[in-house]
């Protein structure tokens, strides 16, 4: 029995994450999605473990549920900001925990080098390989996973602040990370192309700022247990041995936040090859671009694009069925309309069984033949992709011929929620809390989904 789990996300106290962001709404879209399994997100901020403990129960495997029965295991997202190397570094990681004690525990931790209360996804000045120590010496059974590995300002690789290796960035503590997060921007096949990664799992989760089905389990990961094997222990085994680690389900890399280089205030979009011919200046404003993952991946990858890694875990590419729903009808992500024709079609199940499974004659029961088609076309890996870049997402392209509405394709901003993600951005900016420094306030601006 294959479990559909996401196990990066956040609360409403991480900054930018919708206000409504609470248990009830992750756990109603989340069985309306499909997602079998979610990360609580952000267990070390005091106001949402305190949430946790009397909302969900520990049924003693590491396993916390629901009043409805619905399974979460303890998860959260440290950022950490120093320097190394001679060079500013800023890494963010996802840590799994084997339970509420065991997550107190690094809270407890955590709270003698910082304050947990400002952010759900606190900042300290530690590195990756004390952080790494400081988890195995609590538990052996804690995980620590480098996050969105590839994301230009706040990850493993990431152009601005990360690093060329992962024994770099892990030394000594290297033997204790066994996965890496794709992030929005790459997927399998770009990470195999770098043989530093053999030993790494692959995972994909959606690091979501919202719980709206367009942002949950956009990337997921796929377990394979049988029906009473649902454990923390069990995923942890996945994670480390790729046993029971049965693949990914990813967008494709275009529809990214940063999969090309550019400049977002600018309009300006380059491919690698584009880029380093203009020496990686933006040719409208000259100021330097913001260099993305597929570039990145090009000055690291030892090996060819196309390369198979051995054993590789199956992999996925969807978009998330409201982005299809809004490009081929022409209305926003949020509309009535696009709800509308949401419900008709998840009719036929969960989004995720609509998505991988239903057959065209099922869903033109339901939908239109064009829609139909668009469904299949996702699946098959057949709709393009005007690509993302500094910050900006990808676009799902559809001909006239298959959209229900003629002349151009009308394009649309995020929906209503990220609205409010901007102000609570610009609140969190406000209020800093006292006691941070000034530097460490600043440095994570801008910061949304990757």
């Amino acid at each position: 029995m294959k479990t559909i789990a996401d196990l990066h996300i956040h609360s409403r106290h991480s900054r930018g994450c919708s206000k409504d962001l609470n248990l009830a709404n992750l756990e109603k879209y989340a069985r309306i999605k499909g997602v079998e399994l979610l990360g609580t997100g952000d267990f070390t901020h005091p106001g949402w473990i305190n949430e946790i403990k009397t909302e969900l129960s520990e049924e003693g495997a590491g396993i916390l549920r629901s009043k409805g029965g619905y399974p979460f295991v303890m998860q959260t997202e440290i950022s950490l900001i120093y320097t190394q190397g001679g060079k500013g570094r800023r890494v963010h990681n996802v840590v799994l925990a084997p339970g509420i004690e065991v997550a107190e525990q690094i809270t407890d931790e955590l709270k003698k080098r910082g304050r947990v209360d400002y952010d759900g996804r606190p900042i300290f000045n530690i590195s990756c390989i004390e952080f790494t120590d400081m988890m195995m010496r609590i538990s052996k059974d804690i995980e620590v996973i480098p996050a969105h590995i590839w994301t230009p300002w706040f990850s493993l690789f990431g152009s601005k602040s990360g690093f060329d290796s992962m024994k770099e960035a892990f030394g000594d503590q290297l033997s204790n990370i066994h996965a890496i997060e794709t992030g929005l921007s790459s997927d399998p096949p770009m990470n195999w192309r770098l043989s530093q990664l053999d030993r790494m799992q692959i995972l994909s989760f959606s690091d979501l700022h919202s719980y709206w089905p367009w942002r949950m389990g956009r990337e997921a990961t796929l377990f394979e247990f049988g029906e009473k094997e649902l454990s923390y222990a069990n995923i942890i085994k996945a994670i480390r041995t790729g046993e029971g680690l049965a693949g990914t389900i990813e967008v494709d890399p275009a529809y990214g936040k940063y999969h090309e280089d550019g400049h977002r205030a600018c309009n300006v979009c380059m491919t690698p090859k584009e880029s380093i011919a203009a020496k990686k200046i933006c040719p409208a404003c000259k100021r330097m671009l913001t260099i993305g993952v597929h570039h990145r991946i090009e000055e690291l990858a030892d090996r060819p694009e196309g390369y198979k890694r051995p054993g590789a875990k199956p992999f996925y590419r969807l978009i998330p069925l409201h982005e299809l729903i809004a490009n081929v009808f022409g209305k926003g992500i949020a509309t009535k309309g696009t709800w509308g024709e949401y419900h008709k079609i998840i009719k036929l199940g969960t989004e995720m069984d609509v998505l991988l499974n239903s057959p065209a004659e099922e869903l033109e029961t339901v939908t239109t033949e064009k829609m139909a088609r668009a469904i299949i076309g996702n699946r098959e890996g057949k709709i393009r992709i005007r690509p993302g870049y500094d910050g900006v997402y990808g676009v799902p392209l559809f001909d006239e011929s298959e959209r229900e509405y003629s002349g151009p394709q009308k394009f649309f901003g995020d929906g209503p929620e990220e609205k409010e993600k901007s102000t609570d951005t610009a609140n969190a900016a406000e209020k800093k809390p006292r006691g941070r420094p000034k530097k460490t306030d600043t440095a994570q601006k801008g910061l949304a989904d990757f």
